[in-house]
């Protein structure tokens, strides 16, 4: 597994971990991001261009909170120019939304994208005491029809990854 915060000039708030195989399949990068609700435009644009050049190389999951919340996602509508180039970025780089039930405040906030839509996901979101707004969002990935086998890893940002249960 390799770490690596952000690949552009532009800082965005955003996480990127590329997943190595072991087995002839391809690398997976995850990104996890935060998009404040009030963030600039140039910063959006940051974040599209990584996306871009991710999802144009590899399989992608992009999940986190992009605070989009005038989206319908039924029939890919909106009211707001940044969200509408949300959009277009999604439809862009052929990513395929995975979540359909809304997590916080009855608004699909939360977003868990991929461009590799033969893949079956399991995810289960669950209320933690310590995350006071926000769901947690436990996701397995399952393709060519059996489980990847893999190890929970907690990120603690003061000292780095730490295996699950240490």
């Amino acid at each position: 597994m390799e770490l690596f915060l952000g690949m552009d000039e532009e800082p965005t708030e955003s996480l990127w971990v590329r997943i190595k195989e072991k087995t002839t399949m391809s690398d997976i990068s995850v990104d996890v991001c935060y998009r404040p609700p009030d963030q600039e435009e140039h910063m959006d644009e940051a974040l599209y261009r990584q996306i871009g050049v991710v999802a144009h190389s590899q399989a992608l999951v992009l999940m986190g909170d992009f605070n989009h919340p005038n989206i319908c996602w039924r029939d890919n509508t909106v009211g707001h120019k940044q969200s509408r180039k949300f959009l277009e970025c999604i439809d862009d780089n052929f990513l395929l939304q995975v979540i359909e039930e809304p997590m916080r405040r009855d608004v699909l906030l939360h977003l868990l994208l991929t461009n590799k839509e033969n893949w079956n996901w399991e995810y289960e979101c669950q209320r933690q005491p310590w995350l006071k707004y926000h769901e947690m969002v436990e996701l397995r990935i399952l393709r060519g029809g059996r489980r990847v086998k893999g190890k929970f890893i907690t990120l603690d940002l003061y000292r780095g990854f730490t295996p699950a249960g240490n």
